[in-house]
């Protein structure tokens, strides 16, 4: 039996940076699903399985940290996370962050950690 790609949802605002992050991680062997706004995220998780999920914390005029709780109810609050390029942001204990702008192997790196957690 063939094993499961591992699908990380990718949240942020910014095409072109969605973009940045699909291409390199489908040439890491990951599946990967978009989501430009809050209510996308959320059909996203209610839709399919997904193992990782990198979120961006200004999303427009939505806060993507509102989206945490829905992130852990569906057990993935270990598998999260969160992009930024403001450090001082409230984030939630213990959170992985990768801060932008992130270097490629930082965000491989960090996906390959948590699909194997």
């Amino acid at each position: 039996m063939a094993e499961r790609t591992s699908t990380v949802l990718v949240v942020d605002d910014d095409p072109s940076l969605r973009l940045l992050c699909r291409v390199n991680l489908e040439l890491e062997g990951y599946a990967v699903i978009e989501a430009g706004t809050l209510g996308e995220a959320e059909e996203a998780l209610e839709n399919g399985p997904v193992d990782v999920v990198l979120l961006d914390l200004h999303l427009g005029n939505e806060q993507g940290i509102s989206l945490v709780p829905t992130i852990e109810k569906r057990g993935l609050g270990e598998s999260l996370a969160l992009l930024t390029g403001s450090p001082g942001s409230r984030l939630p204990k213990g959170a992985t962050v990768i801060p932008k702008p992130f270097a490629i192997e930082d965000l491989t790196g960090t996906v390959r950690r948590l699909a194997a957690s």
